[in-house]
């Protein structure tokens, strides 16, 4: 068996990892995960990741998870152009810096948008107007940080041209985004930005790999998101109480 990749294109970091293997010809199996259907707690997808979550490779014997891992990953054995991962040690290591930085400050807060507006009252919670409002603030104050430390006035967060740090950040901007938030608007650089990275990515693989986010909120207006199984939802209302 050859590669393969367990997603759920409503993840960020599914995307991120979806996009990366199809930009560069990466050929893989795909296995949908769809987290709303509670197919991560099935005894199938346990077997392959214990912890419930995607994105997921399986290469052969060798599993691996954590996204920025995975990408990791494929740059090194599919020897993809050196800027999505760049041989020379500083700008690597600028990469790492970055991807570091990302975990705490920004994986952690453009997720809420989705989980407040669509995971949380599918199984019939309401996430308090003060926390949405919080969010808000935090996502504000992230993006301040993130120009002013990371992109300033470069092209790309690291060097001339795109790299993974580029892709993991666009996916988690992109949530809040197709859910009605419109991070990009009043930050003409963080704008420009997002669209250097659009014109790289051809229109039919981002049109592919974000059709299922960008539909979400209407398939929530006309009830057609399957409701989380029992055994989804005990996980989904952890996630939902750890939002600030």
């Amino acid at each position: 068996m050859g590669l393969e990749l367990y997603l759920d294109l409503l993840s960020q970091p599914c995307r991120a990892v979806f996009i990366f293997a199809k930009k560069n010809g990466i050929p893989f199996q795909l296995h949908t995960v769809q987290i709303l259907k509670g197919q991560n707690c099935s005894k199938e997808f346990l077997q392959i990741n214990s912890l419930q979550k995607v994105p997921v490779l399986k290469d052969g014997d060798f599993i691996l998870t954590e996204s920025s891992a995975i990408l990791i990953y494929l740059s090194c054995k599919y020897q993809v152009a050196d800027h999505w991962y760049p041989s020379d040690l500083q700008t690597r290591s600028q990469i790492q810096e970055y991807l570091g930085w990302h975990a705490d400050n920004i994986r952690s807060i453009f997720g809420v948008t989705l989980w407040s507006r669509v995971f949380a009252p599918l199984i019939g919670i309401q996430v308090p107007e003060e926390k949405v409002k919080r969010n808000r603030t935090y996502m504000d104050y992230a993006l301040q940080r993130l120009e002013s430390k990371f992109l300033r006035d470069k092209p790309f967060l690291v060097g001339q041209q795109v790299s993974l740090a580029d892709l993991m950040l666009l996916e988690e901007l992109m949530q809040p985004v197709a859910l009605g938030y419109d991070v990009f608007e009043g930050r003409p650089r963080l704008a420009a930005w997002r669209g250097r990275i659009e014109a790289f990515l051809d229109t039919e693989l981002w049109q592919e790999a974000h059709g299922p986010i960008f539909n979400i909120l209407e398939q929530m207006a006309k009830k057609t998101l399957p409701v989380p199984p029992p055994e989804s939802q005990k996980n989904m209302l952890f996630r939902i109480s750890k939002i600030p």
